[in-house]
């Protein structure tokens, strides 16, 4: 099983010029211990369900991982995810190709839809005027568009695009990513509809919510809906990575790690390939120590091949 850690919560007691040596420490110390992949969450506002006010502070997300990037080796780099209204289509491939280019292939595209309408609108999106779709339907046609656009800008095929929302006369991506045939992509959110079925489509991995106290019953009917929309559009399922996201309590010592350990093994048994976790307020060293503990052991957990 793979791990990785999600850098969502900046709300350390410092005064803001310590905040990039706190995230330093954070990447490099992840980075050094083996820590698979590393992330930001796309949003410009905190979020409430951080449990903290909006003017609580929080960093553009591809800023922060260009930052992250230029103090790392090896760790791989994603948002989980982009919502696809807040950034061109053109402009968030031309910006995934040119971290790509500048970490030797680390990076990987999180997209999804976006959050509902109504929560971003009278936020992020409307406090800073971001023009956002109000429908979920045109969202997700939005988020096609963007995915196409990826796939041919990646492919290197400069032909125009006309798309209902998007329009590119030249989509030209020069240097082109330096994984092949293009960074991983992957597909957030566990709509059995429609986004289950744009990860069979155009994804190369899924990540699915890891709802506390029905997980076990929640992924196993969400992978058995990608198996059937992969068998659908003759995709092999295997090739699709499957991911999750969970909040774990790193402060009560032993137990707490014990606790995790457990979770990532019943995870694993499911079909769950790499666990994205983050720590219930931001992180610090103490829970820092506690994931690069655990590295070595997750990385020896079977995944079930369901």
């Amino acid at each position: 099983m793979k791990l990785g850690i999600g850098v969502t919560n900046f709300s350390w007691p410092c005064p803001p010029d310590q905040i990039g040596p706190i995230i330093t420490r954070i990447a490099t110390s992840a980075d050094a211990a083996g820590v698979d992949s590393i992330w930001t969450m796309d949003h410009f506002f905190q979020t409430r369900l951080s449990g903290l006010p909006p003017e609580s502070p929080m960093l553009e997300a591809y800023a922060t991982l260009a930052f992250i990037a230029g103090r790392t080796q090896r760790i791989r780099l994603g948002t989980l995810v982009t919502a696809v209204p807040n950034r061109h289509p053109g402009v968030l491939i031309k910006a995934v190709t040119s971290l790509d280019v500048l970490t030797g292939g680390r990076m990987v595209l999180g997209i999804g839809a976006g959050a509902p309408f109504t929560v971003v609108h009278e936020g992020e999106a409307g406090g800073l005027g971001i023009p956002y779709p109000p429908t979920l339907t045109e969202r997700y046609e939005c988020l096609e568009e963007v995915l196409q656009i990826a796939h041919q800008m990646w492919r290197g095929d400069e032909q125009p695009f006309r798309g209902r929302h998007y329009q590119l006369d030249r989509p030209l991506n020069s240097p082109n990513a330096l994984q092949r045939p293009h960074p991983p992509i992957l597909i957030g959110g566990s709509g059995e509809r429609r986004t289950l079925r744009l990860v069979a489509q155009y994804g190369d991995a899924c990540n699915l919510f890891d709802m506390p106290d029905r997980f076990a019953d929640v992924l196993p009917a969400k992978l058995r809906v990608l198996r059937e929309h992969c068998e659908q559009v003759g995709r092999d399922y295997d090739e699709i990575e499957k991911t999750t996201a969970t909040i774990a309590e790193l402060g009560g010592g032993q137990d707490d790690l014990r606790r995790l350990v457990d979770h990532l093994q019943e995870l694993a048994s499911l079909g769950i390939e790499h666990v994205l976790i983050s720590a219930q307020g931001p992180w610090d060293d103490q829970a820092l120590d506690a994931v690069a503990s655990i590295v070595p052991e997750v990385h020896e957990i079977p995944v079930h091949r369901n």
